[in-house]
């Protein structure tokens, strides 16, 4: 099997235009090699065949005619093939373009049913949490009321009254403290508790927005308290260095703090907080460290006030 012979002006004019040798000899061999429109338009019409790349192969030469067109009549059929090339891919171009433009406008469709859903759900997500907050807020309003009803019970027992009935438990108030009673009666000791828990909600409130500081105040003034409960001999528990950094880190700077430890016996005296050993009151220790165990176990506390 041979190659065919084709024309070889019409061969190079259709290799100037971009086309394979290949392809453009299997074009003008099938197109009768008597045009260059004839084998661009059998391109056009082949270009998706599996073999047009393909040289093909024939058995014996063919012939080409003698007769070619004008240089003017190829010239003119060149620029027309040309146009009608150039017409296809600006045609291609087009519908490429709206297909992308259809592609955004779905893309775009999807994006906003996306984020209309993922609004919705957010509204949903927040409206549960309201109501869940809610909820919480009313069981732990909830539970401070019996709290504070608890409180107000062993209040009177401390003071020897006996329990209110549910009938005149609203109504019923405890007798008037007296600002000098004696230390050590019971009365004067619920002054010093209630006192004591003013401290310390009156911290946790004023610095609510670090409410780990007042925690670790809390937790440091239990440490001092603890000490002196369990050795109230030794002295050195019994003086604060009021300059002490870790001191003023913890306790110094929240003046709730000092008045906490003023209340527990201790004094201000030429630098330091001094408690003198006739001033320990192991009652008045235990209640300190009663309130601050509430301060820092109770999420409530602080809340409400009594």
């Amino acid at each position: 099997m041979a190659v065919p012979e084709v024309n070889k002006t019409m061969l190079g004019e259709l290799e100037s235009m971009g086309f394979l040798t290949s392809r453009a000899t299997r074009a003008l061999y099938y197109s009768g090699n008597l045009s260059i429109e004839d084998a661009i338009i059998w391109i056009l019409e082949h270009e998706g065949d599996p073999d047009v790349d393909q040289i093909p192969k024939v058995p014996f030469d063919i012939k080409i005619e003698s007769g070619e067109p004008s240089e003017g009549e190829t010239t003119m059929k060149l620029k027309e093939l040309r146009e009608q090339v150039q017409r296809k891919n600006k045609e291609e171009e087009k519908r490429k373009a709206r297909e992308q433009e259809k592609e955004r406008i779905r893309i775009r469709k999807r994006i906003m049913e996306a984020k209309s859903i993922q609004e919705e759900n957010d509204r949903k997500r927040m409206m549960a949490s309201r109501k869940a907050e809610k909820e919480e807020e009313k069981r732990a309003r909830e539970i401070i009321r019996r709290q504070l009803e608890q409180d107000k019970a062993e209040r009177r027992r401390m003071l020897g009254l006996p329990p209110l009935s549910s009938a005149t438990a609203k109504t019923t108030t405890l007798p008037k403290q007296e600002p000098h009673m004696l230390k050590g009666s019971r009365p004067a000791r619920f002054s010093i508790e209630e006192s004591m828990k003013d401290c310390l909600r009156s911290l946790k409130k004023n610095h609510k927005v670090d409410d780990a500081k007042a925690k670790k105040a809390f937790q440091t003034l239990l440490i001092y308290v603890g000490n002196i409960a369990r050795n109230p001999d030794d002295e050195k528990y019994r003086k604060i260095r009021l300059s002490n950094p870790l001191f003023q880190d913890r306790i110094g700077k929240f003046e709730e703090g000092v008045q906490f430890l003023e209340l527990c016996g201790f004094e201000k005296d030429d630098g330091f907080l001094y408690m003198k050993r006739n001033m320990v009151d192991i009652d008045v220790l235990n209640l300190a460290g009663m309130a601050l165990n509430s301060a820092i176990t109770n999420p409530y506390f602080g809340l409400l006030s009594l």
